[in-house]
């Protein structure tokens, strides 16, 4: 068995490090489409959003004028933001065994279209799309939310 020296800390720091900071959010998705301008913040990165690229839990989306953005969550929701949108996601959980989960989103401002998945399924409860004046359950299939980021 090796022993670990001083000359291991750096790269001991990065390994530990590294998964604290990715892994405290769950994998939450991926980027089907991308058109135009599309940024993915996370933490204080400002990350350019590419189709195949990872989403994770408290990343948030935004896309500039004449621009839109495809997602599918990892229990099959389809969430697609329009021009000028800002989305949050709050909070995502999912067990791809008993389909339990949670969905918690923010709409700060533009448009999103929504096809729920399967946490919405098994329990419409479990998930929740905000804007800045309405908190909206689940309780479809499809739907679309429209806010212009104003609150009333």
């Amino acid at each position: 068995m090796k022993h670990l020296t001083m000359k291991h800390l750096p790269a001991l720091l990065l390994f530990a490090l590294t998964p604290a900071f990715a892994g405290d959010a769950e994998e939450a998705g991926t980027v089907k489409t991308v058109k135009g301008s599309v940024f993915v913040e996370r933490g204080a990165q400002k990350l350019t959003a590419k189709v195949g690229g990872k989403l994770f839990a408290s990343d948030r989306l935004l896309t500039g004028a004449d621009s839109s953005v495809g997602i599918t969550l990892r229990d099959n929701t389809q969430l697609s933001a329009g021009a000028n949108s800002v989305l949050s996601l709050d909070n995502f959980a999912f067990d791809s065994t008993t389909h339990a989960g949670t969905v918690d989103a923010t709409l700060k401002k533009g448009t999103l279209s929504v096809i729920s998945g399967k946490i919405a399924k098994n329990d419409p409860g479990s998930v929740s799309f905000h804007t800045p004046t309405v908190t909206l359950g689940v309780r479809g299939t499809k739907f679309v939310i429209e806010t212009d980021g104003k609150e009333e």
